[in-house]
C-alpha cells in the first residue's frame, strides 16, 4: 500500500505535463471545497433555526408533562405527592387544568384554551419573562393572563374594568338540553397581563387561577388535566418517567418536550434531512469533476503506468494509486471546505453578518455532529467516485 500512496500523493502534488489536465484538477478540488464549505453551512443555519424555533416552545413547555391515559383529568391525592417529592431530579412542578373554552368579548368569540395554573407555574416556566404589558396574574383571583393575538383579536386591553371577559365551559353531564344556561357554566374575569412568544402560542393560551379552573369547570379539589415538572440540569429524565409511572400505575403518560411537540420536531428534522440530501446531490454533482479528472490522468500516465505494469505492479495496485489519489483529494478538498465553513458560521455567530429583520440576526449553530456528517460524506462519496474512476484501469488499456 505505501507504494501506491507514494505515487498518488506525487500525481497530486506535482504538475500535470498537460495543462487541461491540470485545470480540470484545480476545477474538481474547488468544486470539492465549495460543495463541503456550502453543506456545512446549510447545516449549520438548519441547527440555528431549529434551535431558534423550539426557543418559543420551550417558554412554557416543561422538561416533562404527565397527563391522564383515559379521559381529560385524573386525581391528584396527597399520597401521590409524598411519592413526587422523594423523587431526585425533580427541582419543581406545578399542576395545571387545560381545557378549550368560549371567551367573548364585546360581542366578539373565540374559542381556545383555558390554563388553570398554581402558584408554582411561574417556578417550571418562563411565561413571566414573556409578559408583553401588565403583570402576572395573583392566586385565588379572577385575574388572567392573555395572549396578544388574543387581544389583537378582541381589540382588548388590559385592566378594563367597565368590559370584563366573559368565559364559558360546557357543563358535565347527560341529559337534554332546554336555554343556554343550562348548557354552560360562565364567569367573568379581569385581563391583568398580556404575554408574546409567537404567533400561534399568543392566539393558544388564556392563563387564569386553577381553583377558579377547577370551579369554572366543576372539578373536584383534587382533580386536575396535568402536572408540570422543570427538572435538574443533571436529572436521568428517562428514569424520572418511569418513576411517575409507578406512582400513577399507569394510569397516566409521560411526556417530554419533544414528544409534546412531536408534530413540530417532525417537521424540523425532516426539513433538515431534506436540505442534506439536496446539498449532498450538489456534491455528487461536483464529484463527477473528480471522476472527469482521475480518468484524464489515467490517460495522460498511460505510458508510466505501462512500464510500472511492465515492471511487476499488478492491476489492482495500478488502480490503488487512482483511488487513494481520489480519495486524498476528497479529504483534502473537504477539510479546507470545511475550515472555510466553520470561519464563516462563527462570523456570523459573533458579528452577525446576514440578518433577518434589522434587530435579528440569521440563526446559526455550530456542531461537531455538524462537522462529522459532512466529513463522513466527503469522504464516502470521495471514496466512490474513485473507485469508479480507477476501474478505468484495465489490462486493455495497457496493452
Amino acid at each position: 500500500m505505501k507504494f501506491p500512496l507514494y505515487i498518488a500523493k506525487r500525481y497530486i502534488f506535482s504538475k500535470s505535463s498537460n495543462n487541461a489536465i491540470t485545470i480540470i484538477n484545480r476545477i474538481a478540488s474547488l468544486g470539492i471545497i465549495v460543495g463541503t464549505m456550502a453543506l456545512f453551512v446549510v447545516l449549520s443555519v438548519f441547527s440555528g433555526l431549529k434551535e431558534f424555533s423550539l426557543s418559543f416552545t420551550n417558554e412554557i413547555d416543561p422538561d416533562l408533562k404527565i397527563e391522564s391515559a383515559k379521559g381529560k383529568s385524573f386525581e391528584f391525592t396527597a399520597e401521590n405527592l409524598r411519592q413526587i417529592k422523594g423523587i431526585e431530579g425533580i427541582e419543581s412542578y406545578t399542576k395545571v387544568i387545560e381545557e378549550r373554552v368560549l371567551f367573548v368579548f364585546k360581542n366578539k368569540q373565540q374559542v381556545t384554551y383555558l390554563k388553570g395554573v398554581d402558584e408554582n407555574y411561574q417556578k417550571v416556566s418562563n411565561i413571566q419573562t414573556r409578559l408583553f404589558s401588565g403583570t402576572w396574574l395573583k392566586p385565588e383571583t379572577f385575574q388572567v393572563v392573555v395572549g396578544f393575538g388574543i387581544c389583537r383579536n378582541f381589540s382588548m386591553g388590559i385592566l378594563d374594568f367597565e368590559n370584563p371577559l366573559q368565559i364559558f365551559a360546557p357543563k358535565p353531564g347527560k341529559g337534554t338540553i332546554d336555554s343556554p344556561e343550562e348548557a354552560f357554566n360562565k364567569t367573568e374575569v379581569l385581563p391583568v397581563g398580556i404575554y408574546s412568544i409567537s404567533e400561534d402560542l399568543d392566539s393558544k393560551y388564556v392563563f387564569a387561577d386553577l381553583q377558579h379552573t377547577q370551579e369554572l369547570l366543576q372539578y373536584k379539589p383534587n382533580q386536575i388535566s396535568a402536572i408540570e415538572f422543570d427538572l435538574k440540569p443533571d436529572a436521568n429524565e428517562k428514569q424520572i418517567s418511569q418513576q411517575l409511572a409507578q406512582i400513577f400505575k399507569q394510569k397516566i403518560v409521560v411526556k417530554n418536550r419533544a414528544q409534546l411537540n412531536a408534530s413540530l420536531y417532525k417537521m424540523l428534522n425532516t426539513e433538515n434531512i431534506a436540505v442534506y440530501l439536496i446539498f449532498t446531490l450538489v456534491i455528487i454533482v461536483a464529484l463527477f469533476n473528480l471522476i472527469g479528472a482521475l480518468i484524464m490522468m489515467i490517460l495522460d500516465k498511460k505510458q508510466n503506468l505501462k512500464t510500472l505494469f511492465n515492471l511487476g505492479t499488478e492491476i489492482r495496485g495500478l488502480r490503488q494509486i487512482f483511488l487513494l489519489q481520489g480519495t486524498l483529494l476528497s479529504f483534502f478538498g473537504g477539510l479546507i471546505g470545511l475550515v472555510l465553513g466553520i470561519i464563516l458560521v462563527l462570523l456570523q455567530q459573533h458579528f452577525e453578518l446576514v440578518m433577518i429583520t434589522p434587530t435579528l440576526a440569521y440563526p446559526v449553530v455550530f456542531s461537531f455532529e455538524n462537522v462529522i456528517i459532512v466529513m463522513i460524506t466527503i469522504l464516502i462519496l470521495g471514496f466512490l467516485a474513485s473507485l469508479i474512476a480507477s476501474s478505468r484501469v484495465s489490462n486493455k488499456l495497457l496493452h
